[in-house]
């Protein structure tokens, strides 16, 4: 049996391996072009008032500077636009430099005179993605920052009247979390630029503060009320090389109709189509040059500040990071262009496809195309082209005189970069003003480059290949062929708009002859979010795409699309399969945070099965087959199962609101904003593949309790190894009394010490105690076996019958020490070992708390406020008396009985409320953990 047990938890294992494998390896390699200093970076400490300089000790405000303009800045007399920069997470000041430095740059090389003043604010590093009450703290810090950053422009003619915001990961949140304070001025920002920031939850939920922080911000932001609605946010996420915030929590959750508000993910931006790992968001080159062009475009000439015209600031961040057109933004749309009226210049074609390359020295050419013989047979015109220079080169026809153009209207602002070349696609059906089309295929400068049009009908381009189920594990491939000549074609992947899929697409090309071509450009497009992701091939090739997405559909409109940007003379295969391994990852990438509830949930079943154990032989089995025979989850998931099917029933809902009982967690594999089951419509195949992916998570979670209670086992076994020495060989006798005048003293002390510092320390001085407790217990079993050994075997065969049930015997003492002696120890230990690791779980979720305590001890010896303080002293409390105790004093307890069947409802409780509740563990562990401890009482 242990054998089957240690195969099958061994298979779990490597399944999670496998998933974080591809979590935390299975992306890109960096392709971020890094940023460097021209001269030595210099930070410049503002002074701030003295109030705010005593209430925030371990805050600090900056300017960063560089050379000449660092020597100017000294003496704070500033004229340019003040960007702030807020680092995140255990984020330093310093991160300013890679924006600061660049922007001084660009400074540099235009001739209007702008540019911008970079401060940035030093938080001691403090971890607020892990512990939430210092979020509320900063977000003050940042207002009294803002307010000292404008008083030094206040002797300008025109002074700035609000500061653009720039936040890494937690800084963003702050960011948006100004506005909920009561005396801010939604004046005061009005531009916010966030990089990776989790703004539709936290990554782990370890504290109420966090949450609570959370649920004010999004309150106010989701009330979409004028003054927030001109405030221009954008949010970019990193993709997948970000394993730490995962895009999808980048996205922001305000009204969908609000026009202000922007997300996407680094590898849809233009001139970037790149994933940056959580740290290089912030100096990745070629994001950072896309942030300093747009904040360059954003000021207004007549104020020299960032305009105060929302829909020209969205305009500008639409420019940059949503579709570039690959002309400046200054340039007037709809220009009306005149042409030469040489005949020579001039080409009618007449063909449905146009291919041209340039010769090396200048020359003028110009295509022009008649629309009157296309509009029934054709929907678009396409063209695509590489190394031309002219930012315009389409232009619709008003004036033609036979095969010239005499007069057009511009229509390159519908040109698109892409990562090889820039293509453009117009609708006919919108040029019903124009007669002709024109190309402008004009060398000025004597470059080379190539141009390639063509007419197509967008139903004779669009194909549709359904994906393969989810559970094919790869077996099953889906294919598409596109053979006919064409420079584009949109494949439709249907039904793929879920997160936990996740497919390997295999694009062949076949080309005819050897000429040379252009790389192909295969998008895979997301309608319902910018997490559009690029691939240049070269053709012919055979390339392999890890199609998987950062945010379910909300709705049934549409699927992922797969554009591809070919070669006229090439022939395409779209193999589609399902990437078992990448499924994998994304489960864990979604839901891997949630792990701990399933660990608890499996070890507070291993604790059932050894009190059931106890309650029948009068002994409790090992921990190992207690972690062994945790795999009974289909107990939890049933019952999980069956209240989500009742809370689709209105009458259920009722009686449950009116019990005043908390929301139903759910796992994040559903759209952006999906909470709790509330609907009383059939269950969707979405959440009965979310049901699927909470039992696997159950069977991993016992895979890892189970694997990770034998190693700490053997853990403790080497440390009660190393200190033996310092031990004298002692068998430990019955406690007496689980609470004696010298243990409340104990509990009363470890009270005290965490009111006065930090909860969390409490905690770990009391789980140390237990973790002494147990490795005694393996001292006193070795010194037992080997006092076993060297006696007689007919004198401990008889002393052992002898003594049945009997007691252990006081070390040196002319009695011979019993077979029973060394079981009731063994019984004892692997209690202990149970309780123990039980214990684990709230330490180790407690422990940012107690890292920020110790970072932040210069500044304050006591942490406020404390997220362990609910739980500090039942813990306390039931630690110390469960480590006094024995299984002799849990069998003769009238509760225990009880106790037992209660695990069960605890564990199903923990599922249902702790999903996106993390810190809720806690208070299930220390439920349960109490409850043993009254075991012990009576």
């Amino acid at each position: 049996m242990r054998f089957v047990a240690v195969a099958f938890y061994g298979c779990l294992l490597a399944l999670l391996a496998v998933g974080l494998r591809d979590l935390l390896l299975g992306y890109e390699e960096n392709r971020c072009s890094m940023t460097y200093m021209f001269e030595y970076p210099e930070y410049l400490r503002i002074q701030l008032p003295h109030r705010v300089s005593q209430r925030y000790p371990g805050y600090g405000l900056y300017l960063y500077g560089e050379g000449l303009y660092a020597q100017h800045s000294h003496s704070l007399k500033l004229s340019g636009v003040p960007v702030l920069f807020l680092p995140g997470n255990a984020g330093s000041y310093k991160q300013a430099r890679s924006l600061g430095s660049i922007a001084l740059r660009k400074a540099e090389d235009i001739d209007n005179g702008f540019h911008l003043n970079v401060f940035t604010i030093d938080f001691s590093e403090e971890l607020v993605a892990l512990y939430g009450g210092s979020l509320q703290r900063q977000t003050r810090f940042v207002h009294e920052s803002i307010k000292a950053i404008l008083r030094l422009y206040k002797d300008q003619e025109t002074p700035p009247r609000s500061v653009a915001v720039v936040g890494h990961s937690m800084g963003g949140i702050v960011a948006r979390a100004l506005f909920t304070l009561p005396k801010f001025s939604p004046h005061l920002v009005s531009l916010i630029l966030t990089q990776a920031s989790p703004h539709q939850g936290p990554v782990l939920p370890l504290d109420r503060h966090l949450l609570e922080f959370y649920s004010a911000v999004r309150r106010r932001w989701s009330l979409g009320t004028g003054d927030l609605r001109n405030v221009t946010v954008l949010s970019v996420g990193g993709g997948y090389r970000d394993y730490q915030v995962r895009s999808g929590l980048t996205a922001l959750p305000c009204p969908p109709n609000d026009p202000n508000k922007l997300s996407l993910v680094s590898t849809a931006v233009p001139r970037t189509w790149v994933s940056t790992d959580h740290l290089s968001i912030v100096w990745c080159k070629e994001l950072v040059l896309a942030t300093v062009r747009a904040f360059f475009d954003l000021i207004d000439p007549d104020t020299r500040q960032i305009t105060e015209d929302p829909a020209r600031r969205m305009a500008v961040l639409r420019h940059h990071f949503v579709r570039h057109p690959v002309r400046l933004l200054a340039e007037q749309d709809d220009t009306v262009v005149t042409f030469p009226g040489s005949p020579e210049l001039w080409t009618e074609v007449h063909t449905p496809r146009l291919s041209y390359s340039s010769p090396k020295e200048p020359r003028a050419r110009y295509f022009i195309f008649p629309l009157s013989s296309r509009r029934k047979s054709h929907s678009h015109f396409h063209c695509q082209n590489s190394n031309l220079e002219m930012t315009s080169w389409l232009f619709g026809c008003t004036q033609s005189n036979g095969s010239m153009c005499r007069q057009a209207v511009d229509l390159s602002w519908d040109t698109e970069l892409l990562p090889a070349y820039k293509v453009v696609t117009v609708k006919l059906s919108d040029l019903f003003s124009f007669s002709h089309l024109v190309l402008s295929a004009s060398s000025l400068n004597g470059g080379q480059f190539s141009v390639e049009c063509e007419w197509f009908s967008e139903d004779s381009r669009t194909a549709s290949v359904p994906v393969p189920h989810i559970l094919s594990f790869g077996m099953s491939i889906r294919e598409v062929t596109l053979s006919s000549p064409a420079l584009f074609y949109t494949v439709e992947l249907l039904d793929f708009h879920q997160v936990y899929q996740a497919f390997k697409v295999t694009i062949e090309s076949q080309c005819k002859g050897t000429r040379g071509r252009l790389p192909s450009v295969y998008r895979l497009q997301v309608p319902w979010f910018r997490e559009d992701s690029f691939t240049a091939a070269s053709v012919p090739s055979v390339t392999e795409i890890f199609a998987k997405l950062h945010t379910s559909r909300p709705d049934n409109s549409s699927s992922a699309i797969l554009q591809l940007h070919t070669s006229p003379d090439c022939q395409y295969k779209v193999s589609v399969q399902t990437s078992f391994f990448q499924v994998l990852g994304q489960v864990l990438r979604f839901c891997g945070p949630v792990l701990p509830v399933y660990m608890a949930v499996c070890i507070l079943l291993a604790c059932e099965g050894q009190v059931y154990s106890l309650i029948h032989t009068g002994r409790p089995v090992e921990l190992a087959e207690a972690l062994g025979e945790s795999t009974q989850l289909h107990r939890v998931e049933l019952l999980v199962s069956l209240l989500h099917l009742l809370l689709r029933l209105s009458w259920f809902r009722a009686g449950w609101s009116a019990l005043c009982l908390p929301l139903v967690d759910t796992l994040p594999l559903t759209a952006l904003d999906h909470g709790v089951l509330e609907s009383s419509e059939p269950l969707s195949p979405a959440e009965g593949w979310t049901r699927l992916v909470s039992l696997f998570l159950l069977l991993l979670g016992a895979a890892v309790a189970f694997w990770g209670g034998a190693l700490f086992r053997l853990s403790l076994e080497l440390l009660s190894w190393i200190l033996s020495p310092l031990h004298r060989p002692s068998i430990i006798q019955d406690n007496g009394h689980p609470l004696t005048r010298s243990r409340i003293i104990l509990i009363v002390t470890l009270g005290l010490v965490a009111w006065a510092t930090c909860g969390a320390l409490a905690l770990v001085a009391v789980y140390f105690l237990y973790l002494y407790k147990v490795m005694r217990l393996q001292m006193s079993e070795r010194t037992l076996k080997h006092v076993l050994n060297l006696a007689p075997r007919e004198k401990v065969r008889e002393a052992g019958g002898s003594a049945g049930q009997g007691e252990a015997h006081p070390a040196g003492s002319n009695s011979l020490i019993t077979v029973s002696a060394l079981e009731k120890v063994q019984d004892n230990l692997q209690l202990h070992l149970s309780l123990s690791v039980l214990l684990t779980l709230p330490v180790m979720l407690s422990a940012p708390s107690l890292i920020h305590w110790l970072r932040s001890l210069r500044h304050s010896l006591q942490l406020n406020p404390d997220p362990c303080w609910p739980v500090v002293l039942p813990l306390i409390v039931s630690s110390t008396i469960l480590m006094n105790s024995n299984t002799h004093t849990l069998c003769c307890s009238k509760l225990l009985a009880v106790i037992c069947r209660l695990q069960l409802p605890v564990c199903v409780s923990m599922v249902t409320f702790s999903l996106m509740h993390l810190y809720r563990v806690t208070y299930f562990l220390s439920l349960s953990l109490a409850l043993h401890a009254l075991c012990c009482l009576i």
